[in-house]
């Protein structure tokens, strides 16, 4: 197979070039097991399954993380799309068929949950939309697990993914206030992080006036579908319905991709159905936990397979969010600029996540291979090392402006003894809040293992229009190693530069 170009960010010319320095593998298959990351977040998800097909299709992807992500819960919600009941049974009926593919599953990595630990997380919310089902008298499975979830002994938050409506999360938060004093309740918001793919109900809004502590991503909208459009997570896959895709990569988004590579006869996979409208809509919510050494939880500015956001406060709300836009007086866009397929420049929120599609796409395929293949004719993600370092954590360097700081990935290895490619490339708009500069910097060897790196000018990006000086700034540098299996596989490092002069 040839793997396709990714887009790079804006103004990098990055060729891909195989190398050779990949380590080989151990040739025992249970020795070279994918470990099971250190860095795994905890997941509770609100899914309104049932209503339409990407719910499920979501579901089947995130199982298939299972080893790479806590799931904490799967609670079936209601939503402005499935009012009066919920579906319950559906997600049982997923996740025990997880449990049919766990054996195969664990042949390839370590760390799978079984399918009665996840079974015994499932849980429903009342069968009430929105504010309706919120108040004395409706707490519900749902809401008393998420309670449950947070005041677990663990010092990592609670992600809570609503894929539907939030009337349950509303409603556990509503009798944490009612029970608890100000201090407690103050650090049971604390544990939480909220990701929600729009308002799918009247409770978001409510949450977020009620509990501005609150740290949430979401593209506030109404519950009609009107502003989805416009929405960030719609980079998953809404190019064609739409019509918000201007230079992203489809091939991997058809049906026809999904149902060569995704669905099948078997277990799991006949739960992943053709969509109705868009492919996962929902998936963006979970899509930037997964530990893959580009995402970083708690930056959500700082780009990854889930999207970027900036934290600003939108026309309607009460404060900051974390959501899309711009604001010229704060110096914050949401927005990456990306070449597309079509080889030209695009802008825009949905390119945060499309500008990575290829590499998410080719690797949920491959684990769905991994539900019936063996190691050896499936693929695994390489390891990318830098300087020796083979961790998905993030680097940090200072160099000073003019100075040509050296990064060596020769170390990244390849558990199926393949050979790799390398691409290192500026990301200028990751992690760029108020008040922080950025620099620009030139890379040498941006197709090797070893790349020389140097600042060239402060404050200059993403607004070059800017006449400020300032003495230190800030640049991210993206790592890619892709393997050359079937399908390859990508896996990054993210560096960040300080620069002074």
């Amino acid at each position: 197979m040839t793997i396709p170009r990714l887009p790079l960010a804006a103004g990098m010319a990055v060729v891909a070039a195989m190398s050779s320095a990949a380590a080989p593998a151990p040739r025992d298959a249970v020795a070279a097991l994918v470990p099971q990351p250190t860095d795994r977040a905890r997941l509770f998800v609100l899914t309104d399954i049932g209503n339409e097909p990407d719910d499920q299709m979501s579901l089947v992807r995130l199982l298939l993380y299972a080893q790479a992500i806590d799931i904490e819960g799967l609670a079936a919600v209601t939503s402005t799309w499935l009012r009066t009941t919920t579906n319950a049974p559906t997600l049982r009926a997923i996740v025990a068929d997880y449990g049919a593919v766990r054996p195969q599953l664990v042949r390839h990595a370590r760390g799978w949950p079984t399918a009665d630990e996840l079974l015994g997380r499932v849980v429903e919310g009342v069968p009430l939309y929105g504010m309706a089902g919120v108040g004395e008298g409706h707490a519900s499975a749902a809401s008393r697990a998420i309670i449950a979830a947070a005041d677990r002994a663990d010092a990592r938050p609670l992600w809570i993914s609503a894929w539907g409506g939030t009337n349950a999360l509303a409603q556990a938060l509503y009798d944490v206030r009612r029970t608890r004093s100000p201090d407690a309740l103050r650090a049971f918001v604390s544990r939480l992080r909220v990701y929600a793919i729009a308002d799918q109900d009247d409770s978001g809004a409510w949450i977020r006036r009620e509990f501005p502590d609150l740290f949430f991503i979401v593209s506030p909208s109404s519950q009609d579908s009107g502003d989805y459009a416009a929405a960030t997570w719609t980079g998953i896959s809404g190019d064609v319905f739409y019509r918000n895709g201007a230079g992203a990569d489809a091939r991997t988004v058809t049906n026809g991709w999904l149902d060569r590579h995704i669905r099948g006869d078997r277990p799991l996979a006949r739960h992943y159905l053709r969509f109705a409208y868009i492919m996962e809509g929902d998936t963006p919510a979970f899509l930037g936990l997964i530990p893959n050494g580009l995402n970083r939880q708690d930056q959500p500015d700082w780009g990854g397979w889930g999207g970027r956001y900036v934290l600003r406060r939108p026309a309607g709300e009460t404060r900051a969010i974390w959501t899309q836009g711009s604001d010229d007086t704060l110096r914050l866009s949401s927005r990456d600029t990306v070449f597309g397929r079509d080889g030209r420049s695009h802008v825009s929120d949905q390119a945060t996540i499309w500008r990575w599609r290829t590499a998410f796409q080719h690797d949920f395929a491959a684990r769905m291979a991994w539900t019936y293949r063996p190691w050896s004719g499936a693929n695994h993600a390489p390891l990318a090392a830098i300087d020796g370092d083979t961790g998905t954590a993030t680097v940090r360097r200072d160099v000073r402006l003019g100075q040509t700081l050296r990064l060596d990935a020769s170390a990244s290895a390849d558990p199926d003894r393949g050979r790799l490619r390398y691409r290192w490339y500026a990301y200028p708009e990751a992690g760029q809040p108020a008040g922080q500069r950025s620099a620009v910097v030139t890379i040498a060897g941006a197709d090797r293992a070893i790349a020389a790196i140097t600042p060239t000018r402060l404050c200059d990006a993403p607004w070059p229009t800017r006449a400020a000086k300032c003495d230190r700034g800030t640049i991210h540098v993206v790592l890619e190693v892709t393997d050359d299996g079937l399908p390859s596989l990508t896996s990054y490092r993210r560096i960040i530069l300080s620069v002074s002069r």
